[in-house]
């Protein structure tokens, strides 16, 4: 007689899935791996700064060693860099790591957890780890609608989730609409803050959210060295709160979270302005070489602020995984979206000129069959 182990709400998780590796779409298809062009997890085209590298290497000689559990040179840096006290931050093993412990931290199983449809899948997977209740609001023109998350907030609320720019759709939330949202949420909701991709919004959309940190006790902000400073690989994330919320964080964070070389790559990539700024510069262009294409195929697409773009390649449910599938005999990497509830869009990563040249090519040639 077989048994069920563990509580029914984790055996009722679907698992992440990731975006599809090279290698394994290579052996898949029979491609060479050299070939291939990768457009799927939206990683930094440019790979890892020169500078992580370097400190990497350096930081190497003493792997031998456990890291810095409270990463205090990292910890350092970021207080220098956003005027913060160092017992503020809360460092992780990316910034998927820092919206886990934040449930863990906040919310008590059969409580709930607001977020908006079409956000980051790790939002829906964090609540049901820790056996919440979904309140998914229905977005607005893909994006999050702030004044309907307000109130679809309920007595047992601990926790909501905001993303911007959100992932998967790219739309963005000015400064003054969270702003507003922060003054009337009930100073017991924790509100957490997701900026994966702030460093990429041109500068008139640019603000400085550390700072409403100072005046809003229940906010975290979590930000990420995955996308924009190009450390995908090493896993490096943190937040940024008062210390009432970092204290119940720490608690719980797994010792030696981020381990001694990502430590030292995250210190070099935030003080490397020039890789910074041609990582943006390469994204600004490679978004104005997307969406003239995806208007000359006559395409639906969202206006994006990430580093990637929504796009609807179909009017059918099929139409994402179809196209998704000629794409891949042509070895693009892409990422069908139908688990966010957007069959008919593919989310496609901004890369190199030359790789979104490759996927222009590919798509036109899909969509024709």
């Amino acid at each position: 007689m077989s048994k069920n182990y563990g509580p029914e709400y984790v055996r009722a998780i679907a698992p992440y899935q990731a975006g599809k590796p090279i290698a394994e779409v290579a052996r898949e298809f029979g491609l060479d791996e050299e070939a291939i062009v990768k457009l799927a997890s939206n990683e930094n085209p440019f790979g890892v700064p020169p500078s992580a590298v370097q400190a990497m290497t350096a930081a190497a000689a003493d792997l031998g060693r456990y890291p810095d559990a409270n990463g205090f040179d990292l910890k350092g840096a970021l207080s220098k860099r956003y005027d913060v006290p160092a017992e503020w931050i809360t460092l992780g093993n990316g910034s998927n790591d820092i919206l886990e412990i934040a449930a863990h931290a906040f919310v008590e199983r059969g409580q709930s957890v607001v977020y908006s449809q079409y956000s980051f899948a790790v939002y829906a997977l964090a609540t049901q780890g820790v056996g919440a209740r979904h309140i998914v609001v229905p977005a607005k023109d893909y994006g999050h609608d702030l004044p309907a998350m307000l109130a679809a907030i309920q007595e047992d609320t601990r926790l909501v989730f905001i993303a911007n720019p959100n992932n998967p759709t790219g739309t963005f939330i000015p400064a003054a609409d969270i702003q507003a949202f922060l003054d009337k949420v009930p100073a017991g909701v924790v509100v957490v803050l997701d900026e994966a991709y702030n460093e990429f919004l041109a500068e008139e959309n640019q603000f400085e959210s550390a700072e409403w940190v100072k005046k809003y006790p229940n906010l975290l902000v979590s930000r990420t060295f995955s996308k924009a400073y190009g450390l995908a690989g090493l896993r490096v994330g943190f937040g940024i709160a008062q210390p009432a919320l970092t204290d119940l964080m720490n608690r719980i964070r797994q010792p030696f979270n981020v381990n001694s070389m990502a430590q030292a790559a995250a210190i070099a990539a935030l003080n490397d302005k020039a890789f910074l700024k041609q990582s943006a510069t390469n994204n600004a262009a490679g978004y104005q070489q997307f969406t003239e294409a995806f208007d000359k195929l006559g395409l639906q697409y969202v206006p994006s602020y990430g580093n990637f773009v929504l796009v609807k390649v179909g009017n059918d449910l099929a139409a994402g995984a179809r196209v998704n599938l000629a794409l891949l005999k042509q070895g693009v990497i892409v990422r069908p979206v139908g688990n966010y509830g957007l069959p008919e869009w593919l989310r496609i990563s901004i890369g190199l000129p030359q790789e979104n040249a490759v996927l222009i090519a590919a798509l036109t040639k899909a969509l024709a069959q």
